[in-house]
């Protein structure tokens, strides 16, 4: 199945009072420290990646890539996608013909023409949007894709914002900054000024337009570059200008055919959100679309003792019901630091990761949170019992958060050990708890309104992990076959890192949509979550679930290998 794309965007939830944010952050980390000590820790690539020629020429890499026909399509393509058409509304396709940025920096063109008497068509910024155009993207400092340069290329065109140049020097919203050198040309670099406070960077020379969103992000060469991404220099915009590819290298992206709409390629910069140590292999992703529909493609990175692509495990472990999962290999060779920090001595922490191989993977439930999934990793040894001592302190070092209603400032580890299982679970006070704090043996003791059972499980070669002790105790039952695994419902011998339920999706982001929501604080966010939202989701349960799978033998070999993902539909 080629049709696909992201799932559609809900409401922020509600952030946490300053009360929350070490419980929040101890529960974080425990996830990320788990999951390093399972091998999901930045190593060595196997081949250090080349030096890019936008890199030499002072154009930091970008976070994503969009390569269009026409920037004024993209809504509209969008909706080939058959959910995203069911999902998303009409206001999705008119939401940005109608942002407030574009609204002013059309009325600021247009005042400019009209005043200087320009003989330019009315319907000059319309062409502007529906020409081909590259346009690359950088984060901000709050993580999303904020900043852009605009590379547009349509014959004759950037010829027509020739006469803005003689308005340059007489205009209080557009002004001439400084000059390009393209070639034996100078370049007129200009600035214009928009919404009271907003402001870009443009030139054109020959077929080619430039258009920086933020000039901060200029720098001229005595300046150098600025620490933070999307940094720009006049050379890089004048090789642009002179028509060099500078963006597609940044993603090792093959030549774009003719038949190519829309190109959207995606680092793991932005989609990993700060975690990428931990995901090693997962370079990025990428959407194209044809005459077909939309294509899904996956890029990995190569790295040092390069594990095999095995996920059966993780699903033959994983209980059934998930609502979105993920595997990936676990690095041959991870690093100790993390664990060591953790608390657990050299020895230990070597013994550990020595022991960890095959794949991890995270599972999401409906009948659980989504800052709870389950992960679920392999140990190379059937009877891995001589770890546990091990696994009991380094469990012991790791969780817990400061109970000051408690002796020693801890509840104690519970540990139980039946047959294959080994079991340590402790009690930890979290307003994010699943349990009321009236629910525990010993009320007064919890510090907040509500706790977790925080679990960590060892079954034969299987490790289990989770602050939904529930999750835990099921992934046992399904290893002791008392419980059906998600292997039972998904495809047989193929190679599989993604799976996708949309219907339990939907009840996932309802419960955590309105749970951030309180009807008594925030009324009308509630409502228009109620009105909106909640009937798009109740929509995308009504879709089957799919596995994105990967070609058999599949294996990263060198930087950004794209691998075509398939959906396949359950």
């Amino acid at each position: 199945m080629s049709d696909n794309a992201a799932s559609p965007a809900v409401p922020t939830p509600a952030g946490p009072s300053p009360r929350r944010w070490p419980l929040l952050l101890a529960g974080l980390c425990l996830v990320a420290g788990v999951a390093g000590g399972l091998g999901w820790f930045m190593h060595k690539p196997k081949t250090p990646a080349a030096e890019l020629a936008s890199d030499k020429l002072g154009l930091s890499r970008p976070d994503a890539l969009l390569e269009t026909r026409s920037l004024s399509q993209l809504p509209k393509d969008l909706l080939a996608v058959p959910f995203l058409k069911a999902t998303l509304t009409e206001d999705f396709v008119f939401y940005y013909e109608t942002h407030a940025d574009r609204l002013g920096l059309i009325g600021s063109l247009r005042r400019i023409i009209y005043e200087h008497d320009l003989k330019l068509q009315d319907s000059l910024i319309e062409q502007l949007f529906d020409q081909p155009a590259d346009v690359a993207l950088w984060r901000g400092a709050d993580g999303r894709l904020k900043d852009f340069l605009l590379v547009m290329d349509r014959g004759g065109l950037a010829k027509v914002l020739e006469p803005l140049a003689k308005v340059a020097l007489d205009d209080s919203q557009l002004s001439q900054l400084g000059e390009l050198k393209v070639g034996g040309d100078s370049v007129a670099l200009y600035q214009l000024s928009y919404n009271a406070s907003k402001s870009l960077l443009f030139a054109s020379h020959g077929d080619k337009l430039v258009v920086l969103s933020n000039p901060a992000k200029y720098y001229e060469p005595d300046s150098g570059p600025s620490d933070e991404p999307g940094h720009v220099s006049p050379q890089a915009l004048a090789a642009l200008l002179g028509g060099e590819k500078l963006f597609p290298e940044a993603f090792d992206l093959p030549a774009k055919t003719p038949e190519i709409k829309q190109r959207l390629s995606v680092n793991s910069s932005v989609l990993a959100m700060g975690y990428q140590r931990f995901i090693p292999n997962f370079a990025g992703v990428r959407f194209d679309m044809d005459d077909k529909g939309w294509h899904s493609f996956l890029a990995m990175d190569e790295l040092e003792d390069q594990p095999d692509f095995d996920f059966k495990p993780v699903w033959q472990a994983m209980p059934l019901g998930a609502s979105a999962c993920v595997t990936l290999p676990v690095a041959a060779e991870p690093q100790k630091p993390l664990l060591v920090k953790l608390g657990a001595d050299e020895a230990v922490a070597q013994k550990l990761t020595e022991h960890v191989a095959g794949a991890a993977g995270l599972c999401w439930y409906a009948d659980s949170r989504l800052y709870t999934p389950l992960l679920v990793a392999s140990l190379k040894d059937e009877d891995s019992s001589q770890l546990d001592g091990d696994l009991g302190t380094l469990f012991g070092s790791m969780v817990g958060a400061y109970e000051s209603n408690v002796d020693e400032h801890a509840f104690p580890v519970v540990e139980k050990q039946q047959g294959p299982s080994h079991l340590w679970q402790r009690q930890v006070s979290s307003n994010f708890g699943q349990y009321a704090a009236k629910d525990a043996e010993n009320p007064d003791a919890i510090s907040g309104r509500a706790f977790m059972k925080v679990s960590l499980a060892r079954h034969g070669s299987t490790l289990l992990f989770s602050l939904d002790d529930k999750l835990v105790d099921k992934a046992l039952g399904t290893l002791d076959k008392r419980f059906p695994p998600m292997a039972d419902v998904l495809p047989k011998d193929v190679l599989m890192p993604i799976y996708f339920g949309p219907d339990s999706i939907a009840q996932l982001m309802q419960q955590e949509t309105l749970d951030s929501l309180p009807q008594d604080m925030e009324p009308v966010f509630y409502n228009a979550a109620q009105t909106y939202l909640i009937p798009k989701l109740r929509t995308l349960g009504g879709y089957g679930k799919y596995a994105l799978t990967l070609p058999e033998g599949s294996e990263p070999d060198g930087h950004w290998q794209w691998l075509p993902l398939e959906w396949k539909a359950l």
